[in-house]
């Protein structure tokens, strides 16, 4: 497993040429911004995901994106930033001797590293999640014209949440149906694990979208009862 940070043009090169990485996968690597995908390329499987984190000072999502290209008896992933990660879990597992992913074939490592980006969705979520729970208290207690843009950046955040985690539905569906030499039988129940993974984190991601959706509403309710207590008051006087 070559791990490589940071997204250059030459390394990018010199590894791929190396290994028989294909022109067009090379560049969909140094192309930052896409949409998550999977392609099966001249005997490489290539794989294009993003971790994601919840800055919790911003209470924004933060976006990496990672590459994963798997051949034949190796796995090439590149990083765009190196000051996170999470794939260290993974690391500690290979240091270990006995370990099953020791045991285990490169395509095992490839599902093993989607899968701890999978995993990572639902502590982001978890997070988020939080955060909508303290949005939901302070709009019944003293709610004022910043909730309502806290609620509409939670809202933004919700939706770039969705657009990371739909596409990797397909992707993961994709290496599941693929007929490539690289996969092992045995290894395909691991996908199927992991696309459950992927509908639940969707799922959940709606279920967080309705709740965004339930505090507007309960902002603009908390509103019209304070303009109705004023109208009462103007109406007294």
């Amino acid at each position: 497993w070559i791990n490589i940070d940071g997204i250059r043009k030459a390394d990018v090169e010199n590894i791929g040429n190396h290994f028989g990485v294909p022109p067009l996968i090379q560049e969909d690597i140094l192309s930052v911004n896409q949409r998550p995908k999977m392609d099966d390329i001249e005997g490489v499987m290539f794989c294009l995901l993003n971790m994601l984190y919840f800055n919790a000072k911003e209470n924004t999502v933060e976006q990496e994106q990672i590459s994963i290209v798997l051949g034949r008896n190796f796995v090439i992933s590149f990083q765009e930033d190196a000051s996170s990660d999470v794939f260290n879990g993974l690391r500690g597992k290979l240091k270990m001797a006995n370990s099953k992913i020791r045991q285990m074939t490169a395509d095992y490592l490839c599902y093993s590293m989607i899968d701890m980006i999978v995993d990572h969705y639902f502590l982001v979520m978890e997070q988020l999640g939080d955060h909508i729970e303290d949005l939901e208290e302070e709009v019944v207690r003293s709610s004022n014209k910043r909730t309502l843009a806290r609620i509409n950046v939670a809202r933004k955040e919700m939706i770039v949440l969705k657009r990371n985690i739909a596409p990797v539905r397909d992707l993961v569906s994709g290496i599941i149906r693929s007929e490539s030499e690289l996969l092992e039988d045995r290894t395909t129940k691991y996908f199927n694990d992991v696309y459950d993974h992927v509908v639940q984190a969707y799922d959940l991601s709606e279920n967080y979208r309705d709740l965004i959706l339930n505090l507007q509403d309960l902002y603009l309710n908390q509103v019209s009862l304070k303009t109705n207590e004023v109208m009462k008051v103007m109406a007294i006087v």
